[in-house]
């Protein structure tokens, strides 16, 4: 079988996700570097595919999809009996704990995604950059990131994971920003405050998986 295709960088947070989840489901995948500083994301030849001329783009066989939680949904189901399994729910968790899981990547996507989003742009790309950081902009992130943080930490003081009490894409999708704010800002604290929250993230971010994403950093 030829090795699937990801378009884009290691280091950005999208790409990441959907390497994680290619690594996670032992699927063998071709990395394809897009120089993001050089506008390659804007050519022509990026735009025919993916419009919006945005990375990651993933190709599997005549099948070309963007949009990285949709990528790593597509993976989870075509590549459903190869590696880690039950990613996106098990048969015995039946449509209940797939719905779960996808509540709660849902929530990473709509509430987790939108401040630390901004913390990392702000924080860490923005000062390599050169380019101005927003003070208030800073703030109000950080303040719903916390009011996020502070759901998340009831819950896992319920579950060991997300979801439940198994691993899955819900849990993943979470590493690549929270990866930039524990380790390259001084915002850990935000995490490792709360008890069920750091203890989740030592466990999530510790996933050979993960290691092997970071090291193509």
């Amino acid at each position: 079988m030829a090795k699937v295709k990801v378009y884009g960088p290691a280091f950005s947070t999208a790409v990441s996700r959907v390497l994680a989840c290619l690594i996670e489901k032992e699927v063998e995948f071709q990395l394809i570097p897009i120089n993001l500083s050089k506008a390659q994301h804007k050519s022509s030849g990026f735009l025919k595919l993916q419009p919006f001329g945005q990375v990651p783009v993933f190709q599997d066989e005549s099948i070309t999809l963007f949009e990285s939680r949709a990528i790593c949904r597509y993976i989870c189901d075509k590549y459903a009996t190869k590696g880690k399994m039950g990613l996106m729910g098990n048969t015995e968790g039946g449509l209940i704990h797939r719905a779960s899981i996808d509540q709660w990547l849902e929530t990473e996507s709509q509430s987790f995604n939108p401040p630390t989003s901004t913390l990392v742009a702000q924080l860490v790309f923005y000062p390599q950059m050169k380019l101005k950081q927003d003070a208030a902009a800073i703030r109000d992130a950080e303040r719903k990131l916390k009011k996020v943080l502070d759901v998340y930490d009831h819950r896992l003081s319920e579950s060991r994971f997300l979801a439940g009490e198994e691993f899955s894409l819900a849990d993943l999708s979470h590493l690549p920003n929270a990866q930039y704010l524990l380790n390259s800002t001084d915002r850990s604290h935000l995490f490792t405050s709360k008890k069920n929250v750091g203890r989740w993230w030592e466990e999530i971010s510790g996933r050979a998986s993960w290691k092997k994403v970071l090291e193509m950093h």
